[in-house]
């Protein structure tokens, strides 16, 4: 009797076929993913700004002091969300413990607050000096707009202190 040995494994071809799935299953569903990973960040930035404008409110209750959200732009364009509280009075020092936030220069910001670019609570948690036509901030994916998809993150603040989010697209 002869003896004859079984050869297990795969052939050159089945692996090249295989590995050619595999790639056209990530070439079709990249365009998907990527989509995906822009709109999770837009939505955790403007995530970010309305954390931080509820922080305010709630430090600025809590230690019975003055506490703004500023916006500002730093050198390389790109805005910042820092978190400041008013001691002594007419002084604004940063929160120490707080990371300043920044906006990926990806996206498109539109601040409509006061000159000054922020948002300040009171003691009590009411917006000083509100001004219901300077309220918002505004992020915008121009990605995600040229794919006719939920472009727009807007943050709102109203005189009592509430804050909302909302998502929409934009028109054009």
């Amino acid at each position: 009797m002869s003896e004859r040995k079984e050869e297990r494994g795969f052939t050159v071809i089945e692996i090249l076929v295989v590995i050619s799935i595999i790639g056209i299953l990530t070439l079709v569903s990249m365009p998907s993913i990527q989509d995906s990973l822009e709109t999770r960040s837009l939505e955790n930035s403007a995530r970010d700004i309305l954390t931080t404008l509820e922080t305010a409110r709630f430090r600025g209750v809590d230690t019975k002091l003055n506490h703004r959200v500023r916006f500002a732009q730093d050198a390389g364009g790109r805005w910042q969300v820092i978190l400041e509280k008013e001691d002594p009075p007419g002084t604004w020092t940063s929160i120490k413990g707080f990371a300043t936030k920044t906006i990926s220069s990806r996206f498109v910001v539109s601040i409509n607050l006061p000159a000054d670019l922020a948002v300040e609570f009171s003691p009590v948690g009411l917006i000083e000096a509100y001004d219901s036509t300077k309220n918002s901030i505004g992020l915008q994916s121009l990605s995600l707009k040229s794919k006719s998809q939920p472009d727009l993150r807007t943050v709102t603040v109203y005189g009592g202190g509430s804050v909302r989010y909302t998502k929409s697209s934009s028109e054009g």
